[in-house]
């Protein structure tokens, strides 16, 4: 498991982030606080509070495809 920050911050940055993670078989979710969501699920993200950068777990098997997700990602990633 990997574990990045995203900030998606306004509707228009989740549906996006949705769209793009959805296109991979890998296991995502978000984590704030005590709340852990499925990432690829738009209302389990609206459910949390999405001003401020929340942390995003990445479940994948191999390195090829964690970089590919975080090229993929990337406009996303808290730096």
């Amino acid at each position: 498991m990997t574990q990045v920050r995203v900030n998606l911050n306004s509707i228009e940055k989740v549906k996006a982030f949705v769209n793009t993670i959805a296109q991979f078989e890998s296991e995502f979710d978000l984590v704030s606080g005590r709340y852990v969501i499925d990432a690829k699920s738009i209302m389990g993200i609206f459910s949390l509070d999405i001003s401020k950068p929340i942390d995003l777990n990445i479940h994948t098997e191999t390195d090829e495809a964690l970089k590919e997700i975080l090229e993929a990602i990337d406009m996303y990633l808290v730096k």
